[in-house]
């Protein structure tokens, strides 16, 4: 049997769960996630874990936060003005939003806090900081 090896695509099911056991993300139920091995379509360490393995193996990948979605950059938070929310939006601890950078580009936000003056948004992803747990089982590799 050959081995995933960069360059490949590959088909794996998963489960994603963090340190105290909560699944947060899970191909059950669902077609297997398709990728290009080594091409940064997943995060560093799925990759890593991924190669080197044969269609039927499975394996738990054990993926610290710095080989996953990184630590948490508190730079990403950013305190704005309350009025640079829309008025019909309502303002919420966990309410995800879209926010334009300069570039055009859309960036994804989290409302972390609030007050009567300013809305703290936290653009990390949502898994910063977090050490990851994958179970995997690779199900195709075609070269």
């Amino acid at each position: 049997m050959s081995a995933a090896k960069e360059g490949d695509k590959v088909r794996i099911h998963y489960t994603g769960t963090l340190r105290d056991g909560t699944v947060f993300d899970s191909s059950e139920g669902r077609d297997p996630l398709e990728f290009t091995l080594g091409a940064g379509h997943v995060i560093e360490g799925m990759d890593a874990g991924i190669a080197g393995m044969a269609v039927g193996d499975k394996k738990v990948l054990d993926i610290p936060c710095a080989e996953a979605y990184g630590p948490i950059n508190p730079a990403m938070r950013q305190a704005i003005p309350r009025e640079g929310i829309p008025e019909d939006i309502p303002v919420e601890v966990g309410l995800q939003l879209q926010m334009q950078t300069p570039e055009g580009h859309m960036l994804p936000v989290t409302i972390v806090e609030f007050d009567e003056a300013t809305v703290t948004l936290d653009a990390n992803h949502e898994l910063a900081g977090q050490d990851l747990i994958f179970d995997v089982e690779l199900v195709a590799i075609e070269a």
